[in-house]
């Protein structure tokens, strides 16, 4: 089952409908007070409704709602708090209004069919009405196909399957470590009530209550005692567990221990942990669960930047098994490979970003000018390996030509290994997604060691030049010797068909040896004058720039930069 749009109406600041389509992550971006946080508890509030609902089903139809719980719990509706003020003085149009449209697979199609005794095409639309006394009105909306005139008798079952087939996690902007706690007290109620279809559970809980019985009617009896001097009348004193509470209180009691070298309370770590362990408690959770929503607010409150970009991780892998939705204000949660899940909520209306652009527009994000319509960057060392790369890898590669000729793609120097992880946090906040392509020597490896470190980079988003096994080796190892021998001689005087050249170290140590056995300078400028030489012939016939024997790691690097612009 999933929630493929839901929209509200007069609730808090949103008087007028938004509708919002989810798709398996949604990000709601917006500048402050334009409602995004409003949004996302307005779909709290609905899916806490239908879940109180379906326990008010099983119970009989006693409700749970918002009188008993509103003021002190945030997601149940309350009238006062949650109609907008303004409009608090009409005389009708008093009720805000929740609409949730679910997708069910036809495995839940045919079991709606057997327990509801209804039939659906697959969508199911509920409506949920609250009015001044907090009581809600759910309803299906009539919708061709769906029954709706037929099944709003059934709302009560409806809302159970619901609540049986879907769990919904809400996770605020501030989480303290009760809000952790609370997380994981949801998922462990969630588990546990599966337990109570179990013979041998249901047993085990019998045999619980005849060993508390007799403690209990000894409780009772010490009670009765002096309540009888005062009130004669009284005749019995019963000291009751209910079923109900007997079965939550083995849901409800536990303590989350973290372990980081000395064991911990999680009540006594920092905020950074406590969002954390909010959030990743949740992540491997799915399969057993069902189907599952995820409402995240503002997921970087709270952390140091190196903990957002292990918390990106935390939720791209939420979103395997989860539909998540969030709200935020940074740039790195950004789904930058399908724009139209990023929803822009401004100038009241909610809407899918239409381009990036659009998106940094709204965050404030300036980008450089080569890097204001790339949605993409491949990450090089240097400015000669701009030159080289953009020309080869348009000659091998149709996909990637288009990508660099439209702009999608920008191939963009460092400056050196050691400039990596600064480059790769801004691209993160330019809103890019980003490949690197490294030297493998010390410098390359040094770096990529730091980004790693650091959460900005992985193995699958770099690939390291490697030819025939050297352990150092730089790109121009990848390359052609006679496509740029002359050019060299011409302009320095060297012949790098030496021996001198002809060794085991890198590229660039090779040609130092052979500029050093001819008797010519050799330095950093000189070093980047051949490179850019090198890379100058390479433009001019990048058809035959690569040596067949040596371009394995090139060719890795064009399956990995067509994967992501694929």
């Amino acid at each position: 089952m999933k929630l493929i749009d839901f929209s509200v109406t007069n609730f808090r600041s949103i008087t007028k409908a938004h509708k919002v389509s989810l798709s398996q992550t949604t990000i709601l971006i917006g500048r402050n007070n334009e409602g995004k946080s409003n949004l996302l508890k307005s779909l709290d509030i609905a899916m806490t409704t239908l879940q109180q609902h379906a326990i008010s089903e099983r119970r009989g139809g006693v409700y749970l709602g918002s009188r008993r719980y509103a003021r002190k719990d945030d997601s149940h509706y309350f009238w006062e708090r949650d109609f907008p003020i303004t409009l608090q003085d009409r005389k009708s149009n008093t009720q805000t209004i929740f609409r949730l449209e679910f997708l069910l697979t036809s495995k839940e199609i045919d079991m709606f069919r057997k327990e509801i005794k209804s039939r659906l095409n697959g969508s199911l639309p509920i409506e949920i009405r609250v009015g001044k006394d907090d009581k809600p009105s759910i309803r299906v909306v009539e919708k061709r196909g769906a029954g709706g005139a037929a099944l709003n008798a059934k709302s009560g079952q409806i809302a159970e399957f619901i609540g049986k087939n879907i769990t919904f996690n809400y996770i605020p902007a501030v989480r303290t470590d009760q809000e952790a706690m609370e997380v994981v007290r949801v998922m462990l109620m969630q588990r546990m009530r599966k337990l109570e279809a179990n013979n041998d559970y249901k047993v085990a809980l019998e045999t619980i209550r005849k060993i508390q019985e007799p403690v209990l009617k000894e409780l009772g009896e010490q009670i009765k005692e002096p309540l009888q001097e005062f009130l004669p009348g009284i005749k019995n004193v019963d000291v009751a567990i209910p079923d109900d509470s007997r079965r939550s209180s083995f849901r409800n009691e536990f303590e989350i221990i973290i372990d980081d070298g000395t064991p911990t309370s999680l009540f006594f770590k920092g905020d950074g942990v406590k969002s954390l362990a909010a959030l990743g408690l949740l992540k491997n959770r799915g399969a057993s669960v069902g189907a599952s929503i995820i409402a995240i607010e503002e997921p970087e409150s709270h952390l140091h930047p190196a903990a957002i970009h292990q918390l990106n991780e935390v939720i791209m892998a939420l979103g395997e098994n989860n539909q998540v939705v969030l709200t935020t204000h940074n740039p790195l949660f950004v789904d930058r490979t399908d724009i139209r899940s990023n929803i822009i909520v401004n100038s009241g209306k909610a809407v899918p970003a239409r381009n990036i652009g659009q998106i940094r527009d709204l965050l404030g994000i300036k980008a450089s000018d080569n890097l204001v319509n790339a949605s993409y960057v491949l990450v090089v060392e240097g400015g000669d390996d701009v030159i080289s790369l953009k020309a080869i890898l348009s000659a091998e590669s149709e996909i990637i030509k288009k990508a660099i000729n439209s702009h999608l793609l920008v191939i963009d120097e460092i400056g050196g290994a050691s400039n990596l992880s600064y480059k790769l946090t801004l691209l993160s906040n330019s809103l890019c997604v980003y490949h690197t392509f490294l030297d493998n020597d010390e410098s390359g490896r040094a770096a990529y060691d730091k980004a790693e470190s650091d959460g900005i980079i992985s193995s699958k988003k770099n690939t390291f030049v490697t030819c025939n096994g050297a352990r150092n080796t730089e790109f121009e190892d990848c390359l052609n010797l006679d496509l740029y021998r002359n050019e060299i001689i011409e302009e320095f005087g060297v012949d790098l068909s030496q021996p001198a050249f002809r060794c085991n170290k890198k590229w660039s140590e090779r040609v130092k040896s052979a500029f050093l056995n001819d008797g010519k300078r050799w330095s950093d400028t000189v070093e980047s004058k051949v490179k850019y030489v090198v890379a100058n012939a390479v433009k001019a016939v990048p058809k035959n720039a690569l040596n067949e024997h040596k371009r394995n790691s090139i060719d890795a690097l064009i399956t990995n930069v067509e994967a992501l612009l694929s």
